[in-house]
């Protein structure tokens, strides 16, 4: 088997990215999108008759709202391939707003059942703020399953698992980079400070028995990838798959429940005022989160003015 073959066997796959004419081949069961990743799908000449259509179709309701539309028409069109759940993320300019995000949270899942998709096939993405995961732990009450995104530290992890979201994504080759320029090093393997942060999230989870399930994303090479099989699930973008159906090289597991088990860990109490503190010392939880919370934001404006300028 190859190395995609071999993980599958310890791990669900998938795909990370809004081109979803890309991931039929990997036979993926979920999918994954965010702002970025719609912004580079439209700007393909294959995509723009479909945000042509879409701005053509909602050409009276506000910029904002045909965003919402188009981020829809395209989960609409990856379920047509997946068996599983796509992810689709709130607007990130909502990220310090909790009533904000309950708000955009329920007006996506509105349009996926306006278009018959079962709530059940839809995660809704929003950054692991605190005034996220407080938005979260509400749509979760309603049956809205919720993923938790730009996740860069555990007490993120902790807040989103005692809220009981389904699903966090903890970032794997955002820490790899922060931790690269700021020491001058290069780290590969089970050495690399990414997939250290996953293996510890995910061992926190099952030796405390949280269910919220983990999902690494972000990845750089194969190699943080492999060093986590056996995680609950793994987004991966269509080369780095396709690097992993190319390769016959051996996958073994490396995250399990049983092994979680011996972890050393402590059980962390936590409420905001520790939630911000651990996360404010933690330099690089805190710098990539804000970095993030900002690039999304920019290329959200980009998106709206793609779609301004076919109004």
């Amino acid at each position: 088997m190859n190395q995609l073959e071999q993980l599958k066997q310890y791990t669900t796959i998938v795909a990370d990215t809004g081109d979803f004419q890309s991931i039929k081949a990997f036979e993926p069961r979920d999918a994954t999108t965010n702002p970025s990743l719609i912004l580079k799908a439209v700007q393909k000449d294959e995509y723009k008759p479909l945000l042509e259509k879409t701005v053509r179709d909602h050409a009276r309701k506000s910029t904002s709202e045909i965003i919402d539309h188009l981020l829809v028409a395209f989960g609409t069109e990856i379920l047509k391939i997946i068996p599983g759940r796509v992810s689709t993320e709130t607007d990130a300019h909502l990220s310090f707003d909790t009533e904000g995000t309950i708000d955009k949270g329920r007006a996506l899942i509105a349009l996926y059942e306006a278009a018959g998709i079962a709530r059940e096939r839809v995660l809704i993405k929003i950054a692991s703020t605190w005034e996220g995961i407080r938005a979260a732990e509400v749509l979760e009450k309603e049956g809205i399953r919720c993923n938790m995104t730009l996740l860069f530290a555990l007490p993120q992890a902790i807040a989103c698992a005692e809220a009981n979201v389904q699903l966090i994504s903890p970032f794997v080759g955002r820490i790899y980079d922060w931790y690269k320029k700021s020491t001058g090093q290069e780290t590969t393997g089970a050495d690399d400070p990414g997939v250290q942060s996953v293996k510890r999230i995910y061992d926190y989870y099952r030796k405390f028995g949280y269910k919220t399930e983990v999902m690494g994303a972000s990845f750089r090479n194969t190699s943080q990838i492999v060093e986590l099989a056996g995680c609950d699930l793994l987004t991966i973008s269509p080369e780095l798959l396709r690097k992993l159906a190319e390769s016959d090289a051996p996958v073994t597991r490396k995250l399990s429940t049983e092994m979680a088990q011996s972890a050393d860990l402590e059980k962390l109490a936590l409420d905001e005022k520790s939630f911000r503190g651990m996360l404010n010392n933690d330099a690089m939880g805190t710098e990539k989160l804000a970095e993030g919370i900002r690039q999304f934001c920019a290329d959200t404006v980009k998106l709206e003015k793609l779609v301004d300028a076919l109004r």
